[in-house]
């Protein structure tokens, strides 16, 4: 098996952290040391305002969620990416602070649902990709079978309210927007 420290590096947009499935299982693939996540104070920033603003009756148990990604990925939090900013183009000017940020920490892609807003072209010369977090899920599964499918079980298992069975955790996954992944899974069921 590869050392972690071997294992791609990837930041995480705040699109793909505000959706609780995604980011659950981003996290876990993390945790599991399938890939380096990495994100900057901005993108955090972004993702907890933009989850409190829609739950704000959630705002603590945010915070809490906040610090312990702070706690369980210290190596996450990526800075000194700022002065980049400003010579970047992109079609969202806003969203260059995560094109830096990927530069900086030394990124081979941007995990993001919003593709549109970091074109090829912009991150060609950078060697950066911009995908999706169902496609990269699945990759990253593609890539680690045995690792993958256990972090799935594990995932699984430990929801209780409610609790799921195999099959109606890929359901499950088809709903929350990572049907690909699911589609890696739906034929080993009988293994989780």
């Amino acid at each position: 098996m590869k050392r972690i420290a071997d294992r791609f590096v990837v930041v995480l947009d705040a699109n793909v952290l505000f959706p609780f499935r995604k980011r659950d299982v981003l996290l876990r693939f993390c945790e599991a040391g399938l890939f380096r996540a990495r994100w900057s104070p901005q993108i955090l920033d972004e993702w907890t305002r933009s989850l409190v603003a829609l739950k704000p009756e959630f705002a603590a148990s945010i915070q809490a969620q906040l610090a312990a990604m702070h706690a369980a990925f210290p190596e996450a939090l990526v800075t000194g990416h700022e002065p980049l900013t400003a010579a970047l183009e992109l079609p969202d000017p806003d969203d260059r602070h995560v094109l830096a940020a990927a530069i900086r920490c030394g990124a081979q892609h941007i995990v993001t649902d919003n593709l549109s807003d970091f074109p090829a072209a912009a991150l060609d010369g950078f060697a950066i990709e911009a995908i999706d977090a169902d496609e990269f899920l699945a990759r990253t599964f593609d890539l680690y079978p045995t690792e993958a499918l256990a972090t799935l079980n594990l995932i699984r298992e430990g929801y209780r309210k409610p609790p799921f069975t195999p099959s109606e955790f890929v359901m499950d996954l088809m709903a929350k927007g990572l049907p690909k992944l699911a589609s890696r899974i739906a034929p080993l069921r009988s293994l989780m």
